[in-house]
């Protein structure tokens, strides 16, 4: 199944033709849940992976010896899931809430050693057959494999992600690896994703407002501002809700491929390439849900009857406090050491 996006509520260039100038496409990868193959891009799916080729492994020194059983988060979400769906008497019973208290405990490994190798978890692959706004990799490379470590324990703060990119050509790959190494436990069950199926969708995007030419950010304020005026004027229940340029006309949210950053969190600050200082692309958006109340607008045809509460977080991932991770590259060199920002 495909997923689409409705047309925008009006069209941003009509009212700010300067806008056309800094006009961009993203790919949005619509995951959601099913059962992903080697030869398929995926978020959290199985890894075209060489068997003779060392898994990723977290090495810096932090606690790793405490946390939940992957595979207890995966049986967890799928007995809430199937005791919510029952038609009658739904939720999970006495006895499945037993059990969910079980799956839910911290599991505490007494031998694990702070620098252990830790097996890193695949979060996503992508094909750039797939995924029209995902850039060729270095030496003709075909797709990107994206990991990270199930805890947030790393860099001066210890609380920072350790994340790790690889590219490939695909059609290198001979034995793949059927069994990769897993985690014994993870920090938090917002690390295990679970397994999705792609739709990519490439959509017009326009840049964070913040980072748009002074003059014109003025306007754009001073337009939003004019239509949530009207809106309290008319106190009428039944009158369109005011169009925000950064919930509805810019940026879409969820999981997507290139376009531009969003900085509702911070002040957009720069983001330049540590090697070379070049001015970095955003390569891959990680977002905790795929809309919410705010970004309504972008929920998909095919998903606008269904309930938000779950079907908004298919991936079960969780970035930060529910916010969503950009992951920027060097655009003279994608073996430069990329960086990320949490929104």
């Amino acid at each position: 199944m495909t997923r689409t996006t409705p047309p925008r509520p009006l069209d941003v260039e009509v009212l700010f033709p300067e806008l056309a100038a800094y006009r961009g496409t993203t790919t949005r990868l619509h995951p959601r849940p099913g059962s992903p193959q080697t030869s398929d891009s995926s978020v959290g799916g199985p890894m075209l992976w060489p068997a003779n080729e060392p898994w990723p492994v977290c090495g810096e020194a932090h606690g790793r010896g405490r946390g939940r059983r992957p595979a207890d988060i995966h049986r967890y979400r799928r007995i809430l899931a199937a005791a919510w769906a029952r038609e009658q008497s739904p939720g999970p019973t006495e006895e499945e809430r037993e059990l969910l208290a079980e799956l839910y405990l911290e599991h505490r490994l007494s031998e694990a050693s702070e620098t252990d190798p830790l097996p890193m978890i695949g979060l996503a692959q992508l094909y750039r057959r797939d995924v029209p706004d995902l850039p060729q990799g270095p030496k003709e490379c075909d797709l990107l494999q994206v990991f990270w470590c199930p805890f947030d324990a790393h860099g001066p703060s210890r609380y920072d992600l350790n994340m790790h990119l690889r590219w490939r050509r695909s059609w290198e790959v001979g034995d793949v690896l059927t069994v990769p190494p897993q985690p014994l436990v993870a920090g938090s069950a917002g690390f295990v994703p679970e397994p999705c199926v792609l739709q990519p969708e490439q959509v017009t995007t326009y840049p964070f407002a913040g980072l748009l030419p002074e003059e014109l950010c003025a306007r754009l304020d001073a337009w939003e501002e004019a239509q949530e005026e009207q809106a309290e004027q008319q106190a009428d229940e039944n009158a369109a809700d005011p169009v925000y340029y950064q919930y509805d006309l810019s940026i879409p949210p969820g999981w997507r491929v290139g376009g531009f950053a969003s900085w509702h969190a911070t002040d957009p600050y720069p983001m330049d390439c540590q090697t070379c200082r070049a001015p970095m692309h955003l390569l891959l958006t990680i977002d905790s849900s795929e809309w919410d109340g705010g970004s309504g607008s972008w929920k998909p045809f095919e998903d606008r009857d269904l309930p938000a509460h779950r079907s908004a977080t298919p991936t079960e991932v969780v970035v930060g406090r529910f916010g969503e991770l950009n992951v920027f590259v060097c655009p003279t060199d994608l073996n430069h050491p990329h960086r990320w920002s949490i929104q």
